[in-house]
């Protein structure tokens, strides 16, 4: 039985990627002058324009513009004739203490927000994610770094990525579809570009085996995309969290990450969820494995846990459960402690996915032996 797989990937330059990036910076930077800031802002972007908005308490000071400024440089807009330049754009703000029944909630040790959370491991890619979405953040952020770098000095920094694969019986066989929309100058020839797209970036990002005569590979399949990034569409934070969390599979509680803090269970909850999905894979206790966990605003225990395995389990499921709560903690308190969460490790989530990217601590497989000694 046949079946189809999607999953999207913008480039850093995408106006919704501009504003989780600069959402994740701010908030590291009231984590480095005080870790137990609190921290839920929202940005947008558009024409010439930066709106920081939301809630902070923190005994830290930022100078906001210029972390904006330095995010917006870092991506690439610095040229005013892409109608959005960090130089020159306005920086407007408008924050309010986080309100103090919240905080009250919080102090207590409690879940920052009501949330469900869902955590997702599947043994395909080498990063135990679907093939999909891997190979879709890797095109998009090969993109990013040969432009960055100055190899395709063309390209300009908006950007994104289609990707969709025919599963055989459950089993990826191969890559049906590449689209790729690509910014750039406006004096490169488009026959150029497309070429050197399919064979400089996207061949060389899928694997050889995923290659079939069937996949069809388009770059700018419309035509020229001179006029992009905030000029060309408003950004804005938390609108693109399939693709930052698994792809079409489509496990997500429905809450964005970028720009809170880790007292935010649909953030904290959300990366515990899916280490214990990827180290329940890792063990060799399942072959596919979703995590979901509810959580309830100032409540200090999750209100509902559970593991679905899909039949892959190759131990019954009650006994991987029973491991699992014996190896990870589910309270939001301990979660941050855990995974040692009040530090500025964010920003670099905000683009390529939360999940599947070495570096982060939910990432890693530190307690294989453990769970594996409990089953």
């Amino acid at each position: 039985m046949y079946s189809l797989r999607m999953a999207e990937s913008a480039t850093e330059g995408h106006p919704d990627k501009v504003a989780d990036q600069i959402a994740d910076a701010l908030l590291d930077e009231f984590l480095k002058k005080d870790p137990y800031s609190r921290v839920s802002l929202e940005i947008m972007v558009t024409t010439g324009l930066v709106i920081v908005g939301g809630e902070l308490s923190t005994e830290g000071y930022v100078d906001i513009p210029k972390v904006v400024r330095g995010v917006v440089k870092d991506i690439g807009y610095t040229k005013p004739e892409l109608g959005f330049d960090a130089d020159t754009c306005a920086v407007i703000t408008s924050l309010d203490e986080q309100s103090p029944e919240i905080a009250l909630g919080v102090s207590g040790e409690g879940a920052g927000d009501t949330a469900i959370v869902v955590g997702y491991a599947v043994r395909e890619a080498p990063n135990l994610m679907p093939w999909a979405i891997t190979i879709a953040h890797r095109i998009s952020k090969r993109i990013s770094d040969l432009r960055k770098e100055g190899r395709f000095p063309f390209l300009r920094p908006d950007g994104k990525v289609l990707v969709s694969m025919i599963y055989e019986d459950g089993k990826p066989k191969f890559v049906k579809d590449v689209i790729c929309y690509v910014h750039h100058d406006p004096d490169i020839a488009l026959n150029n570009l497309r070429e050197m797209i399919a064979e400089e970036v996207i061949k060389k990002e899928i694997p050889e085996e995923l290659m079939g005569p069937q996949t069809d590979i388009k770059v700018n399949p419309t035509g020229r995309f001179v006029i992009g990034g905030p000029v060309a569409d408003t950004g804005l934070t938390g609108r693109k969290i399939v693709s930052d969390a698994y792809g079409d599979i489509g496990f997500s509680g429905g809450s964005a990450f970028s720009g809170k803090d880790p007292t935010k269970t649909d953030r904290s909850g959300s990366y515990m969820a899916r280490m214990i999905a990827k180290h329940v894979v890792a063990a060799g206790l399942a072959e596919k494995c979703v995590v979901q966990i509810g959580y309830a605003f100032g409540l200090t225990e999750p209100v509902a846990f559970d593991i679905e395995t899909f039949g892959t389990e190759k131990v019954p499921k009650e006994k991987i459960e029973e491991a699992v709560t014996k190896v990870f903690p589910l309270r939001p308190a301990d979660i941050i402690e855990f995974l040692d969460l009040r530090r500025p490790i964010y920003r670099e989530t905000a683009c390529y996915g939360h999940f599947g990217r070495e570096g982060f601590p939910w990432e890693e497989l530190k307690y294989l032996d453990k769970l594996m000694d409990l089953v």
